[in-house]
């Protein structure tokens, strides 16, 4: 499970990057976090990765606090960003058994790390390929892959169908949508309105920093969901 509990973030400059964020999701469900470039989505997600400290607030993994005790809750959340950075003269399974040994898993075959390729679908013929020679599709699902053998019970994504073609995002929603039914709490943060309307259980819209919406599926099902989301983009946020 993912909390944010009066999450806040102020940068040095003043900047107000997240206002007072409270979420929760469950496990077994998929959230998707609207908006705009700039509106707080990825600072949510480097605010629970612990990769920037809270100016107020807490982040929350499977009741830990990621203040607290960072590193214990690193074991609970897998991550994957927009732009994978992964090991380019590592082929494909190269770079599954380097960071599966780095999260402790020293027990895995050739063929387990195989079998979560072919899960997220990555192309048999890739598998022992260098990474330097993959599309961003190809390199996404090598990200998921890896996300996949950590096992860990929450998965953060960043912006993951960016730059996919059609095909591979709906392949990525595809396993998505498994990985939820095997009760992870997933947390998409995106602008992809088309992609959260075909898998969202919820969904939040972000703007300048504060959620200005939360809907469930019945709910946003109901509505015009784009119409909702430019409507409130179009407006301004009243700050105290």
């Amino acid at each position: 499970m993912l909390q944010a509990i009066e999450l806040t973030k102020r940068y040095e400059d003043g900047q107000l990057a997240l206002d007072a964020l409270n979420l929760e999701i469950k496990p077994g469900e998929i959230f998707f976090l609207l908006g705009a470039n700039g509106a707080g989505k990825t600072t949510t997600i480097n605010l629970f990765l612990n990769f920037i400290e809270p100016t107020s607030g807490k982040a929350i993994i499977d009741g830990i606090d990621v203040m607290e005790n960072p590193l214990e809750t690193k074991k609970y959340i897998s991550y994957v960003s927009e732009n994978v950075m992964l090991y380019g003269n590592f082929t494909a399974r190269q770079n599954l058994d380097f960071f599966a040994k780095l999260g402790g898993k020293t027990n895995l075959r050739k063929e387990d790390y195989y079998t979560i390729m072919r899960k997220v679908g990555l192309q048999e013929e890739a598998f022992e390929k260098k990474l330097k020679t993959f599309s961003k599709g190809m390199r996404q699902k090598v990200g998921l892959a890896i996300a996949i053998i950590k096992d860990a019970p929450n998965i953060l994504l960043d912006e993951p169908t960016s730059g996919l073609d059609p095909k591979s995002a709906a392949e990525l929603m595809q396993i998505l949508n498994n990985l939820r039914n095997t009760g992870k709490s997933i947390l998409m943060c995106t602008h992809d309105i088309l992609r959260a309307k075909s898998v969202a259980d919820r969904v939040g819209i972000m703007k300048e920093g504060r959620l200005v919406m939360l809907r469930s599926r019945e709910e946003f099902l109901q509505d015009d969901l784009e119409r909702i989301y430019l409507d409130y983009m179009q407006e301004t946020v009243m700050m105290p």
